[in-house]
């Protein structure tokens, strides 16, 4: 555990002073090439300047998350060039008619929840999947940045409070409670999709008693 840390924060601590010259640039150019399939720790960069100018945290939250969209891109030009057969080599047949069906009936939502998650979530296989469903850039753009821009923002939220030791510890906790962190979280979207269709419901036979009445 210990050895982790010190190895993430001599990590940090290289890529503060290679991004530190760029400014705001910086937070924009490891997104961007983390979103492309680079695999730059950018929850680190972000922490990093957060916690070195606590006023700019909702500027870096914007620009990391649009630099995330940004990248993005590059998975979706992959993907819609021919990306299925990629994915066919990466998933099992069952997961990937998993994420077949999942964005068949709830593309946007199927984006934008792996968006939120940190490491080890596979995101980029869902990125390529919106791809292969033929997603529209802008509903994919909008998922990935909204799902980052929640992200970033609870990442900030910890850093502003415990420091940026968080980041870290957040990356070891999300590596060894994994499965779990994301069964609660699909146990909560599920939820609300439930709570979501009742209200809907209801909604509708209100209102088709108002006009019987």
């Amino acid at each position: 555990m210990k050895t982790l840390k010190d190895i993430l924060t001599r990590y940090t601590a290289f890529l503060w002073a290679i991004l530190k010259p760029l400014g705001a640039w910086g937070v924009l150019a490891a997104a961007a090439l983390d979103g492309a399939a680079v695999g730059l720790p950018v929850d680190l960069v972000v922490g990093g300047y957060v916690s070195q100018n606590h006023r700019q945290w909702l500027v870096y939250v914007l620009i990391a998350a649009t630099g995330s969209a940004l990248g993005s891109l590059v998975i979706y030009a992959i993907g819609y060039a021919g990306g299925e057969e990629l994915l066919r080599k990466r998933l099992s047949p069952a997961r990937f008619e998993k994420l077949h069906n999942a964005f068949e009936k709830h593309p946007f939502w199927s984006l934008m929840f792996p968006a939120m998650l940190p490491p080890p979530t596979p995101f980029k296989a869902f990125a390529l999947g919106a791809a292969v469903a033929e997603m529209s850039i802008s509903h994919f753009l909008l998922a990935i940045f909204l799902g980052r821009f929640l992200r970033f923002t609870v990442l900030a939220g910890l850093v502003l409070y415990f420091g940026p030791g968080a980041v870290g510890s957040i990356r070891i906790f999300f590596s060894h409670h994994f499965h779990w962190v994301v069964l609660i979280a699909a146990a909560a979207v599920t939820t609300w999709f439930i709570l979501r269709k009742k209200m809907a419901k209801r909604r509708a036979s209100r209102l088709l008693e108002h006009t019987d009445s």
